[in-house]
């Protein structure tokens, strides 16, 4: 083995090195964090809930997940009052998940961002609680399952800048009151 065989060899070697530490201590932090993050995802969710349909408890449903892709979960809210659905569906940037509460009538009572990938300053602010020349999420309140954005006949003003947001925002609240009518 000459000279420089012998420096590829070492420098490979240390590569590799470097590589299994710091894979050992990612796994040891995401062993060390993943319940954290796990109570915190979970608390979140359920602060969802509570924002888009209040209720004590939330009674999870079985439904036709092949006729309802997008749907994650939908459950039945203890009070009698309503449903409350998650999806995930995709955005302008990634995957938007989302929770919408559905009343006795079929009509949202709300809509909350749990988690998404969109632009700051346009597609996040569907998530946001502020109002940003229109609030955004106030609209889908009382919508029906024929929910539209303007621009396609309905009343739901699109996010500017963000129409692709807007569009999967509405189609996903769409969708959630479907899924609960498809209920019975």
């Amino acid at each position: 083995m000459n000279g420089e065989s012998k420096k590829i060899l070492k420098l490979t070697f240390i590569l590799f090195l470097i590589c299994a530490v710091t894979a050992g201590v990612l796994g040891v932090v995401n062993e060390v964090t993943k319940d954290r993050i796990y109570m915190q995802k979970n608390a979140k969710t359920i602060e969802a809930y509570s924002a888009v349909l209040a209720s004590e408890r939330y009674e999870e449903l079985t439904f036709d997940k092949d006729a309802f892709p997008t749907v994650d979960v939908v459950s039945k809210a203890s009070n009698g009052e309503g449903w409350v659905v998650q999806t995930t569906f995709s955005g302008a940037q990634g995957s938007i998940t989302m929770v919408a509460g559905v009343d006795n009538d079929y009509k949202c009572t709300g809509i909350s961002i749990i988690e998404h990938s969109e632009t700051s300053g346009l597609g996040a602010n569907a998530a946001s609680t502020a109002e940003v020349g229109v609030n955004f999420r106030a609209q889908f309140i009382g919508q029906g399952e024929d929910i539209a954005l303007a621009g396609a006949g309905g009343s739901i003003e699109a996010l500017t800048g963000a129409t692709i947001t807007s569009e999967a925002v509405t189609k996903a609240t769409a969708t959630s009151i479907a899924v609960v009518k498809s209920l019975g």
